[in-house]
């Protein structure tokens, strides 16, 4: 499970790091609003840590855009501002806890276990985004109610962007999803399955389904 941190004080942040990994999480720190979204978009992360109080901007004001980008990874907010009212509006922003400093690192680390044990129990294995649907379950793909034909790489790579709709996904981060062994992918190989997709989930010739974002990936809009 892996475990990103936002949090700019760094003594707390070593503490929290150190703490997580010696129970065989692996995580990630950032200190900035900027850094913490350069990390999601480089690499999918089981849970966040999240202060409120970054440099660079406020914590609720990152959660809020994360969560009409649609990541639905969970949150747990850290931060000095205990008041009710400061509990209830980071939960109604889409946080899926709050713990005030100062806490006690056994019950981060209860916390933390308790939102991963949720996430695996609800995971999800029917996904809908404008008109497509994906299911899992029965591996199937509808565009418009109807039965849309895909490759099991096609499956694979549409798989990946519905359980990530919104985010700007790297190329490299792509490839290690789909494919074992970079040994077998030329540099065109993801732009050709890309363009398959493109014409087999178009509602018309004129709708974007992806937008290439140059020089990182592609991004499911």
């Amino acid at each position: 499970m892996r475990i990103l941190i936002v949090e700019d004080e760094q003594k707390v942040a070593q503490f929290i790091k150190r703490s997580l990994e010696e129970v065989d999480y692996s995580t990630k720190t950032v200190r900035t609003c900027a850094e913490a979204h350069d990390a999601l978009a480089d690499s999918p992360y089981d849970a966040i840590v999240l202060d409120l109080g970054l440099p660079d901007g406020e914590g609720l004001t990152v959660l809020k855009e994360w969560r009409a980008n649609g990541f639905s990874e969970p949150v747990l907010i850290l931060s000095a501002r205990d008041a009710v009212h400061d509990r209830v509006k980071g939960l109604n922003l889409g946080a899926d806890d709050y713990l005030a400093k100062p806490f006690s690192m056994e019950e981060l680390l209860a916390r933390v276990r308790s939102l991963l044990r949720r996430k695996l129990d609800k995971k999800a294995t029917v996904f809908d985004h404008h008109g497509i649907r994906l299911d899992l379950v029965a591996h199937t793909a509808t565009l418009g109610g109807h039965p849309v034909d895909l490759t099991g790489r096609e499956f694979a790579l549409l798989e990946v962007f519905m359980q990530n709709q919104g985010r700007v996904l790297t190329r490299s981060l792509i490839t290690e999803k789909i494919w074992d062994s970079h040994d077998e992918l030329d540099a065109n190989l993801l732009d050709v399955y890309m363009r398959r997709l493109r014409i087999k989930l178009a509602a018309s010739p004129d709708e974007q389904v992806f937008k290439t974002i140059r020089g990182v990936g592609y991004q499911m809009i």
